[in-house]
């Protein structure tokens, strides 16, 4: 008789909970005792891969005799023809609605829950006070305890003060969502308070006003405002409040060069009085000098001398006429009344404005209608600092030359006579506006001093709008507060799963591409600021957390998988691929009847050059992790070896006078029996399965 054994399936599990528990021998690698931090230092996610499951299949082997198959039970895997592997991920993962995991989307479904109760007060004090609050409140919104704000406070303010560059390691659609860049100091704020306590709204009220006392002392002790990049620019595609805080390092920055040109001046006050007295003696010196070389030009005829006279009562009678602040030629413009080049003069730079001040400036064009004088005078301020440093630039132009240079449309040119014709004057005229009787330009064109930019009063009052911008801060309303935190925070968070290393997933690419532009729908009202305790929108947003919630579950695994397969990216994509249309008909569908006790049960096939990958994923056990002192099942695999054998055997009885042989009056006849046995656990089970099978 001979024995074919036609195919060995070997299920090998390893189970490493916790990093305490010895994995249960099957050739499954559980991380479950890994904590994968996404993007930064917000919170570790539960490892979403327990464990894999490798299969190995021998098929097609003839044995003969106990010695050959003892001789495969000790073969190794590697010798397998063919290895399937499944990973085992976690039930939060496949029954996401009964198992809630702390996440992302968890908190900002908690910071949603604030914002629907912002509207219970008119000011935030009066959620940390304990005779306004409620009883209720009281009990379900705890205040952290002081130790752990200060932390809070101390990570915003005293670590990492160094601006770096806000908007790197931004989505592309990040600015699709009106709030502050992630790394910003109101961004930190948003994702410290998603994560104080449990993200109450007396917890939040608590944290604000702290933080903007942190702000106040920065600007009255002149100290920079950390997380806050200075470019004298502002971002008005961002939150009013990063706004705010944007143009209060600007005037915090102003303030300190104030401060350090005065202490500048008065520790060299001394210097520069020691130093009159010197300049004074060297001036008839200088005069001396001028005398020399109008003599010299003399000698040459009394012409000359004369001349050099004429000179020099030009130069004195023009002592106050002298052009400062010039930038240059204007192009090939010159002047109408002496036919001089035109020169562009340095201006101050526009005073910087919030996203409420354009608001504040707009109603009140609407108020008082489009009139093009109201307007001028809301503009005052520049024009009359524009037309001061022009008058300091060009000392013999008259208003038209202005109008020709600071509002070419004001100025209408007939064609001809224009200066690069070479006819002087050009003929055109000042348009209808500019020409009406008591026009307001006129009017300030003729007040307006000859004085250059750095010789003018400041457009931006460093003092006044830093204090008003801490007004702004100190008496924000609460849902005002809280609708621009929900949009950063959804924001920053985004940016932060955009931000996980999950190598070429262009489905994962692409969800998260499509969370951006459905948050920026999703969000917009909130930047509407109309928003009532009655306002529908708070059931959208709890449907964005539940979308937020399923992304951030497909990051983490992607996560998990890219960092476990770095070195075979084709598992990590197929794994990724397979369960990616197996949960997407979870997303989004709340209410919908999906079978969620369905466990994903897809396998790949691993190649041979991926083998030493998978391979690595069964780390020898330890001393202390090994709790089978025998390991007597043979087929090891990194020293761990199979829970379960299925083994298929087929006896093929071709032998008619053997003991064992079929007892058949016809004749000699080949019969064929087929065993299946499932071994687990004992000793010399495939000799036991072989003494049922064969008979030598």
């Amino acid at each position: 008789m001979m024995m074919m054994m036609t195919c060995i399936c070997m299920k090998l599990k390893l189970r490493t909970e916790n990093l305490v528990r010895m994995p249960r021998v099957t050739y499954i690698k559980d991380h479950i005792g890994m904590m994968i931090v996404l993007g930064s230092e917000w919170y570790s996610a539960e490892d979403p891969v327990k464990g894999f499951e490798l299969i190995t299949i021998w098929s097609d082997r003839t044995i003969e005799s106990s010695l050959e198959m003892a001789e495969l039970e000790n073969s190794s895997p590697h010798e397998a023809e063919m290895w399937l592997l499944r990973p085992i991920l976690l039930d939060s993962l496949t029954d996401g609605q009964k198992v809630k995991a702390v996440g992302f989307a968890s908190q900002l479904s908690l910071l949603v829950a604030a914002l629907e109760m912002s509207f219970e007060a008119q000011f935030l004090e009066d959620f940390v006070s304990v005779e306004a609050s409620a009883e209720k409140m009281r009990s379900s919104a705890a205040i952290p305890p002081p130790t752990v704000v200060d932390r809070v406070l101390k990570e915003l303010f005293h670590e990492g003060v160094e601006a770096s560059d806000l908007s790197k390691g931004e989505n592309k659609n990040s600015q699709a969502v009106k709030g502050a860049p992630s790394k910003s100091l109101f961004a930190q704020f948003c994702q410290h308070s998603l994560w104080l306590g449990n993200c109450n709204i007396r917890a939040i009220a608590m944290l604000w006003i702290e933080f903007v006392r942190e702000v106040r002392w920065c600007w009255e002790e002149s100290q920079p405002l950390p997380k806050m990049s200075i470019d004298y620019t502002i971002d008005l595609s961002s939150c009013v409040i990063h706004q705010k805080l944007q143009m209060l390092a600007m005037c915090i920055e102003k303030k300190r060069e104030a401060n350090a040109e005065f202490f500048d001046a008065t520790e060299g006050k001394d210097s520069v009085s020691g130093h009159t007295e010197e300049d004074m003696l060297s001036k008839p010196d200088s005069d001396e000098n001028v005398d020399e070389k109008t003599q010299r030009k003399g000698k040459d005829g009394s012409d000359d001398i004369q001349e050099a006279h004429n000179d020099l009562h030009v130069i004195e009678g023009a002592s106050d006429r002298i052009r400062r602040g010039s930038a240059g030629v204007a192009g090939s413009m010159m002047l109408l009344s002496s036919c001089q080049r035109m020169h562009a003069p340095y201006t101050q730079d526009a005073p910087l404005m919030t996203e409420d001040m354009h608001e504040e400036r707009l109603h009140a064009v609407a108020a008082f209608g489009d009139s093009s004088s109201f307007l001028a005078q809301l503009e005052r301020e520049i024009l009359l600092s524009d037309m001061s440093a022009f008058k300091a630039a060009n000392p013999e132009a008259v208003f038209e030359d202005f109008i020709r240079w600071h509002s070419p449309g004001d100025w209408v040119s007939d064609g001809s006579g224009t200066e690069s014709s070479g006819n002087w004057p050009p003929n055109g005229r000042l348009s209808k506006r500019m020409s009406e009787h008591g026009n307001f330009w006129r009017k300030l064109w003729n007040d307006a001093p000859a004085l250059p930019a750095y010789e003018q009063k400041p457009l931006l009052d460093p003092n006044r709008e830093g204090e008003k911008i801490l007004h702004y801060l100190e008496t924000l309303r609460p849902h005002q507060l809280l609708e621009q935190m929900l949009c950063t925070a959804f924001a920053a968070s985004a940016d932060t799963l955009s931000q996980a290393s999950f190598g070429d997933l262009n489905q994962m690419k692409t969800k998260i591409d499509q969370l951006y532009l459905t948050m920026a729908s999703m969000l917009r009202p909130l930047q509407a600021n109309q928003l009532s305790q009655e306002s529908e929108i708070f059931e959208d947003l709890k449907r964005l957390c539940h979308i937020f919630g399923h992304v951030e579950r497909l990051t983490v695994l992607a996560v998990s998988l890219h960092r476990k397969f770095i070195l075979a990216p084709r598992l990590c994509n197929a794994f990724f691929c397979d369960y990616f249309n197996f949960y997407l008909p979870r997303m989004g569908n709340i209410g919908a009847e999906i079978d969620f006790n369905k466990e994903f049960d897809q396998k790949q096939q691993v190649r041979i050059d991926e083998r030493n990958v998978v391979a690595d994923l069964f780390p020898p056990p330890t001393t202390t992790q090994s709790w089978r002192k025998v390991l007597s099942m043979g087929n090891l695999l990194n020293g761990h070896e199979p829970v379960l054998r299925e083994i298929i055997f087929t006896m093929c009885d071709d032998i008619s006078d053997d003991h064992y042989a079929t007892q058949n009056p016809l004749g000699p006849k080949q019969d064929t029996e087929t065993y299946r046995m499932y071994i687990e656990g004992t000793s010399n089970e495939l000799g036991v399965a072989l003494s049922v099978v064969s008979c030598d």
